[in-house]
């Protein structure tokens, strides 16, 4: 399956997010470190979710840019 994830600067390097997995966060110092951080995280995150007998939300969101005058 294939996660959005959101990466955002932090004031000690990046966190990220997934919209489609509520809780499961990570950070990194880079934003490659934290997209491999999050990539396990996500992986950690289904397999508690099966542990649990919870089901696994399929990727539903997208992203996209909008150019505007600023």
């Amino acid at each position: 399956m294939k996660y959005l994830i959101v990466v955002e600067k932090s004031e000690s390097g990046y966190s990220a997010y997934s919209p489609d997995l509520p809780g499961c966060v990570s950070t990194g110092k880079t934003p490659e470190e934290t997209e491999a951080n999050m990539k396990e995280a996500i992986q950690f995150h289904i397999e508690g979710l099966k542990t649990e007998g919870f089901p696994v939300p399929a990727p539903s969101t997208r992203s996209a840019y909008v150019e505007v005058a600023a």
